[in-house]
């Protein structure tokens, strides 16, 4: 401290100086004190320098030993700590995000689950929907036999092609020759509707009516029912046959709103497993229908067509000339060998 006023006071000008010989010492001890103050401290840094350790040592010393504690904790507190607060969160949220989100694979699961199809054993609460779909399956069939199955029956084409030109030979009219056509899609749909109409009607007053008495206590017999989302989307039956051992499959149909699932198949599968259980030697069906689809199915559970009939007759037809005209229908057999007999 003494050197530094020692420094300080080098620049004061004498009171007896004049004003600008004062002023000229000022400038001149402004730089001199700008340098030397420079060279000083560094010179004191130097000198203090291997004392300064022992400073901070004291320093430290002096300090509070809770303080240096908290230090070294805080340094420290992700590294070398286990069990710290910011693991137990990171633990903590992920038990929060199992318990509350699920994961991928446990949405993935339940989407798969809703998604699954249940076939179980027809139960009678189940007998509205069931009549429900079998009719809306039945139904179906008068619009697919009156137009679509017209694209089976080469034999009808023709006639109709010849009732065309000998409508215009007779009567020379081209308006009533444009509108034949027309008047023989519209015979066809109404002797359809007719010959299908009293078939649903004789299903659902016989087996339809009763399907306990019909397929569930018989032995040999069953009815399931395809369940999906809580919801009975599909139907089919199985009738034991005992004079020639096999089962028939019949009244399969599946809600329009669920196809293409594989819902068909799978009641077809239930139907086959049944049948091997019970040591049936095949299982057999007929059908009328004209989608190709309905055939490709059959086929891809192992089904063989074994036979094609033209003149086959349903219940409620009259054979009158006028429904053989205007109402031809085929019915398909087929047959699954499931062992040698």
């Amino acid at each position: 401290m003494r050197l530094w006023r020692i420094i300080n006071t080098t620049c004061d000008a004498p009171a007896s100086l004049g004003r600008e010989e004062a002023q000229g010492c000022s400038s001149t001890s402004v730089f001199f004190l700008s340098i030397t103050k420079k060279t000083i401290i560094h010179l004191l840094f130097f000198l203090l320098l291997p004392n300064f350790s022992s400073f901070q040592a004291s320093c430290m010393h002096c300090s509070s030993p809770k303080m240096v504690c908290e230090t070294k904790i805080v340094a420290d507190e992700h590294e070398a700590i286990a069990g710290t607060k910011k693991d137990s969160i990171i633990v903590s949220s992920s038990q929060m995000w199992t318990s509350s989100s699920p994961s991928p694979s446990a949405l993935e699961s339940k989407v798969e689950k809703r998604n699954q199809v249940f076939i179980r054993e027809f139960e009678r609460s189940d007998h509205e929907e069931v009549r429900r779909i079998f009719n809306e399956g039945i139904m179906e069939r008068i619009p697919n036999s009156a137009f679509r199955g017209l694209k089976q029956q080469t034999r009808t084409q023709i006639i109709y092609a010849f009732l065309t030109v000998m409508c215009y030979v007779m009567t020379k009219s081209f308006t009533l020759t444009f509108c034949a056509p027309f008047i023989l899609m519209g015979a066809r749909y109404y002797y359809s509707r007719k010959v299908i109409l009293y078939y649903l009607d004789c299903a659902l007053h016989t087996d339809m009516a009763d399907i306990e008495a019909y397929y569930m206590k018989p032995t040999g017999s069953c009815f399931w029912v395809a369940v999906l989302q809580g919801q009975v989307v599909g139907i089919v039956a199985a009738q034991g046959r005992e004079d020639d051992n096999t089962l028939e499959l019949r009244r399969m149909s599946v809600d329009s709103r669920f196809r293409g699932k594989g819902i068909a198949k799978a009641l077809g599968r239930r139907v086959i497993e049944f049948a091997m259980l019970n040591n049936y030697s095949a299982v057999v069906l007929g059908t009328t229908a004209v989608k190709m689809a309905a055939h490709k199915l059959y086929e891809s559970l192992g089904f063989r067509r074994v036979g094609d009939t033209e003149d086959y007759t349903l219940p409620g037809m009259t054979r009158s000339p006028l429904e053989r005209l205007f109402f031809q229908i085929r019915y398909s057999r087929y047959r699954l060998q499931l062992h040698e007999e």
